[in-house]
């Protein structure tokens, strides 16, 4: 139900900053900073997903817990795509997603109400579990068949 309301506030919301900054400024104005928002957002998701994916390759090269890297990535992509979204609501929620401070806040928050049973890495995760039983063995026969050859290898001289 929640997703319904804010598929329909969102637009709302837009279409409501759209007139009254349109009705402000001007039409060519506000299309300009709707194009200008996209365009700068583009440039920091880009520079913040190059961080977050090194920031991710060093958790699992210490073999940490990968959790908040991969929510940090995950809430970047999300603001990418709000920021791409024409809008002045959308574009300033986008922009809050960059802002690294704001990041710790939400993934704190989801914490609180996430709860993770286990994270493994390294060796750990790959014990065996169980020894395999006669059940495990599937007896067979094979032939092995060399492909026959009629002639030359079909490499040519040119």
């Amino acid at each position: 139900m929640w997703l319904f309301v804010l598929f329909l506030t969102v637009p709302l919301i837009e279409i409501a900053l759209f007139i009254q900054i349109g009705g402000l400024i001007g039409l060519f104005p506000t299309l300009g900073i709707v194009v200008l928002t996209a365009i700068i957002g583009t440039w920091l998701v880009r520079s913040q997903g190059r961080q977050a994916l090194e920031n991710l390759r060093q958790s699992f090269g210490a073999l940490n817990d990968p959790t908040e890297p991969l929510a940090h990535g995950a809430m970047i992509l999300f603001s990418g795509a709000l920021l791409l979204t024409p809008g002045f609501f959308t574009d300033a929620v986008g922009f809050a997603l960059l802002i690294p401070g704001v990041r710790a806040w939400v993934f704190r928050e989801l914490q609180k109400r996430v709860t993770v049973q286990s994270v493994v890495s390294g060796q750990e995760g790959w014990r065996e579990t169980s020894q395999p039983g006669p059940d495990d063995i599937i007896e067979g026969e094979f032939e092995v068949e060399e492909p026959r050859r009629t002639g030359p290898s079909g490499w040519r001289r040119h």
